[in-house]
């Protein structure tokens, strides 16, 4: 196998499938297709356009994934005792309160239960009092002062709050559904249709929402959103990693991953500024509509159309990413772009049926788990560390940024291996450290919360790139498939882990920290595949390093570091 084709393989395969494809599929030769991208241009200024396009969308798609979280701030609430204003309209709010409602251990008043309402007069109220208490039966009262938010409209308080995580699960599950249908359309289809129909829909459901009557249709709402919100995931990487070369793949998703970045930046801006739920809602939602240009500029992938055997619509776009590229493709190199059947052999059940495939698929798939639980249950539980919600997501949003960029040098300095197991172990202790902290010491949970939402960034990161080279070629797309369901199965679980949150306020937290540290040390019983062959069949049992790849670690060592890798002599030894 060429450099050119193992790059191209790699990115091709861990980036671009979120849900499992089908095994048999048409393809050009790697190297063939890789020679078009090269002639035309591997990052000219056709491609850089292109990535521009397809970031706009990203930097919404933070707004839908964590938005939630400031429409449903905490305030002071009471039930609504106007009962006894039938009785005695001339009370102050205060002699109300202090009649109607009991009090706590701390001389506050309840939130969440009121004195049984009684068909006495005033004074025989003032001089025996009630006693029989009962949940809040006509609502609750909230301080006039306060924009309207989603907790105070549809009173997702006290049996009603769990709602709010709960909606927030089944976003997450809107993003797996979401995942499974649009994976497959997007390899049907194309990635074209699939990206602008969602944009259409995360559009149109993202507005809707600022308009719905009731929170169960702003449910619905939000799932059919969480549905587009995959789709534009699945459909920016292929087109990202489909239309460069296989040098600058790495460059350009880095730029969309960090616009995902970008994106809870401006959220905290945002949030911070409108208060009003619904008018946050259509300020994060309107932008959308004015992507509908896409449908004249957008292009399809040319690499997908040429494995559907349209290669006339692929020689067209080819010739006008070259002639934009101010490029000229070599006569008559068009005419040698056609499809090859290439049928690949391997099945699913390799997964589980070979003993080095099926501790590889068990680790990663626990290690995805643990990405997105970590990332999602520190991202989700940013009111509560005690702070400004909205500093907190400034700063959540700003450490991402580094956090993409370092795993870069992250892998390539210490390798897979280490890089995961180190990250997921750091997430981990970070989230239980954090339950030994003080309810009272705000400042220090959230650094400690910011430093952890650094190191679970640069993890999930790690676990693309690693599991695309562990899982070989005629079942890459299955491996990643499946991890990537784990993940979005514990994005769904995050927001229901924080309901335990009532029973003790360290529960979610010694739940985040626990698996990552389990997971972590599996990570350690992984082979490292840093400069390794991909391995295209499924009976060799670990990625072996080529002669070229060992020259030039061998030669990048010494040059930057002064030593050979030992790595590099371990693999060398081996073969």
């Amino acid at each position: 196998m060429s450099q050119t084709q193992q790059g191209d393989d790699v990115f091709r395969t861990y980036l671009l499938p979120l849900f499992p494809l089908p095994l048999a599929i048409a393809v050009v030769t790697m190297a063939e297709f890789g020679d078009f991208i090269s002639a035309l241009g591997e990052f000219g200024l056709y491609q850089k356009l292109l990535i521009v396009l397809l970031s706009l969308p990203l930097l919404l798609n933070s707004f839908q994934m964590i938005g939630q979280v400031f429409m449903v701030v905490d305030v002071p609430h009471h039930c609504n005792t106007s009962w006894i204003l039938a009785i005695a309209p001339n009370l102050t709010e205060e002699e109300q309160l202090n009649l109607t409602l009991p009090r706590d251990a701390d001389g506050v008043y309840e939130q969440c239960s009121m004195y049984s309402p009684v068909d006495w007069d005033l004074d025989s109220i003032m001089m025996y009092g009630l006693n029989a208490t009962e949940k809040c039966r006509s609502g609750w009262v909230y301080p006039t002062d306060q924009p309207p938010s989603l907790l105070t409209e549809f009173d997702l308080v006290c049996d009603r709050k769990d709602l709010t995580d709960i909606s927030q699960s089944i976003y997450m599950a809107g993003l797996l559904i979401g995942s499974m249908i649009f994976g497959t359309l997007c390899d049907r289809i194309g990635r074209r249709p699939v990206f602008l129909i969602a944009i259409l829909l995360q559009g149109l459901f993202g507005l809707g929402v600022a308009f719905v009557p009731h929170f169960y249709v702003y449910i619905a709402f939000r799932f059919v959103v969480g549905t587009a919100v995959s789709a534009i995931l699945i459909t920016s990487l292929a087109l990202a990693t489909e239309w460069v070369g296989a040098s600058y793949r790495p460059r350009a998703v880095l730029i969309t991953h960090c616009c995902l970045a970008l994106g809870q930046l401006i959220l905290a801006g945002l949030s911070y500024g409108i208060r009003n739920w619904r008018l946050l809602e259509i300020a994060g939602s309107v932008p959308m509509f004015a992507l509908f240009f896409y449908f004249w500029v957008l292009p399809e992938s040319a690499r997908w159309l040429v494995t559907k055997g349209r290669v006339e619509e692929a020689k067209k776009v080819l010739q006008k990413a070259a002639s934009v590229n101010k490029r000229t493709l070599p006569p008559g190199m068009l005419e040698q772009l056609k499809p090859e059947k290439q049928t690949k052999s391997g099945s699913a059940l390799d997964l589980f049926r070979k003993k080095h495939l099926r501790k590889v698929t068990l680790i990663m798939s626990c290690t995805w788990f643990a990405d997105s639980l970590v990332y999602y249950g520190l991202s989700l539980s940013v009111t509560s560390f005690g702070l400004d919600i909205y500093l907190t997501q400034l700063a959540f949003g700003a450490v991402e940024l580094p956090a993409r960029i370092i795993c870069v040098f992250l892998l390539q300095w210490f390798g897979r291996k280490k890089s995961q197991a180190l990250l997921l172990l750091l997430s981990g202790l970070l989230c239980l450290i954090i339950t030994g902290i003080p309810e009272d010491q705000s400042v220090v949970t959230t650094v400690l919360a910011v430093i952890g939402k650094f190191t679970s960034t640069a993890a999930f990161s790690t676990s693309y790139v690693y599991a695309a080279e562990l899982f070989p070629t005629v079942i890459r797309q299955t491996g990643v498939g499946l991890c990537s369901t784990m993940a979005r199965v514990a994005g769904v679980i995050a927001p229901l882990m924080l309901l335990l949150g009532q029973y003790h306020r360290a529960i979610p937290m010694a739940i985040f920290g626990s698996v990552p540290v389990v997971v972590g040390v599996l990570c350690l019983l992984l082979p490292e595949t840093r400069g390794a062959d991909l391995a295209d069949g499924t009976g060799a049992s670990a990625p072996q390093l080529s002669s070229k790849t060992l020259e030039t670690l061998s030669k990048r060592d010494t040059t930057e570091r002064g030593e050979d890798s030992e790595d590099s002599y371990k693999y060398s030894e081996s073969k």
